[in-house]
């Protein structure tokens, strides 16, 4: 790494951070919301895809247009408009006191609108900074997000345990220290030169290549399977397994983001071949989901959502990966068209636990069913909605074969 670009560099992982905490506090604050402003689940999942669908929006509009942007300005404008997210999602409850729902919605869109613009500046941002093994940078990259999951949740868990669940808004407040700290390190970075389409058309004529759309499915599923667990650990680990918000929260969704980042670092010191690694981690998650679905037993299924983390862990860095060794002269429109992929799936998945988990409250054969079973209909329902999560990694093993087979092929043509 070049000593010019050290700044840079921390300001792409203050910028990661950021992504984190964007994408996991509101997660961990759904029971909060329930709670004090009567927000159904259905409303609560659909804050996770207003979240990726403003992404995926991003996403879209860098994939053909991000030939009229200043590339450089974009980049550090991107922590303050999480600034303003940020802020205005505090700020719900007192600009909307009678639609605070609203207020979360525009606060969400805001932040992800810098979610989004992270998403696809900041990766190709490192892939631009020469590098002696650019597969190790990238996943060091990915590693400071689950970090962030992992720092942000124990500062909320403790944050909720010491003060009343009512003043929530101080602790989306403190976050803004993050994208403040990105502010100023990227106020005298410098960027890398990247490269974009010079039209519209270039990116059309990319999208005819049947290669980068079963990259784009590689990344949804790889989405789908680590933010379907990752948006839901802790309310299913509360309302499903009935442990207690703290255990559910730091037990929950601080191991996975735990197991998420050791598993990227560890690529990022040993890992050779990104296609081997999402292979095996689309096996190992689907196991994990399903004994996170059908375990009667607290204590596995907490561990079946932990190391989840650690199997879904290369599956959205290893399908970047994988498309960008496949279309190295893509630059940023396979990112952001990768982005948009990984957005799609990340959408979908959580989206569904919501979904299942209120239809399952809302129909008395199921209510039946699951007094029968000596569960509630809210458990029953996110047990339903675990189980049906574990057919994105499910699905991905047979893509991911199909690139690992690819890859061997190349392999044993030089090894000739």
């Amino acid at each position: 790494m070049q000593k010019s670009y050290r700044r840079t560099v921390a300001a792409c992982y203050s910028v990661n951070v950021t992504m984190s905490v964007i994408g996991n506090l509101s997660p961990l604050l759904f029971l909060t919301f329930h709670e004090l402003y009567d927000i159904s689940y259905s409303l609560l999942g659909t804050l996770v895809l207003i979240n990726f669908c403003t992404q995926l929006t991003v996403d879209l509009i860098f994939s053909f247009f991000s030939h009229k942007f200043n590339i450089p300005l974009t980049v550090r404008l991107t922590p303050i408009i999480a600034i303003a997210g940020l802020l205005l999602t505090a700020l719900a409850p007192v600009l909307f006191p009678n639609a605070v729902y609203l207020g979360l919605v525009l606060g969400t869109v805001v932040s992800c609108a810098a979610s989004g613009l992270c998403e696809v500046l900041i990766s190709p941002v490192i892939a631009a900074i020469p590098a002696e093994n650019p597969d190790h940078e990238m996943s060091k990259l990915h590693s400071v997000y689950a970090w962030g999951v992992v720092g942000m949740v124990v500062v909320a868990t403790v944050f909720l345990l010491l003060v009343d669940h009512k003043y929530w808004q101080w602790l989306v407040a403190l976050m803004t220290l993050v994208p403040i700290t990105a502010t100023i390190l990227f106020a005298r970075a410098p960027i890398p030169q990247m490269q974009t389409p010079e039209k519209t058309s270039g990116a059309i004529n990319f999208l005819k290549d049947k290669g980068v759309w079963l990259c784009i499915l590689a990344i949804f599923l790889g989405g789908a399977a680590e933010c379907t667990m990752a948006q839901w650990a802790s309310g299913y680990l509360e309302q499903a397994l009935g442990l207690p918000k703290v255990l559910g929260d730091l037990l929950g969704v601080a191991l996975f983001a735990f197991a998420l980042g050791f598993g990227r670092s560890l690529f990022s010191k040993i890992g050779k071949y990104p296609s081997r690694a999402i292979l095996w981690g689309a096996i190992g998650a689907t196991a994990c989901y399903l004994i996170a679905a059908l375990s009667p037993f607290a204590i596995v299924g907490l561990l079946g959502c932990a190391f989840t983390g650690f199997c879904v862990s290369m599956m959205w860095p290893g399908s970047l990966l994988v498309a960008s060794d496949r279309y190295p002269a893509g630059g940023v429109l396979i990112f952001a068209l990768m982005a948009a992929g990984g957005d799609m799936g990340a959408s979908v998945g959580p989206q569904l636990v919501g979904m299942i988990t209120d239809f399952a409250i809302l129909t008395p054969s199921i209510s039946s069913f699951a007094d029968s079973l000596g569960l509630a209909p809210e458990q029953l329902g996110m047990r339903l909605g675990i189980l049906l999560g574990s057919l994105f990694p499910m699905v991905a093993i047979f893509v991911y074969g199909y690139f690992r087979k690819q890859d061997k092929k190349k392999l044993k043509e030089s090894a000739q």
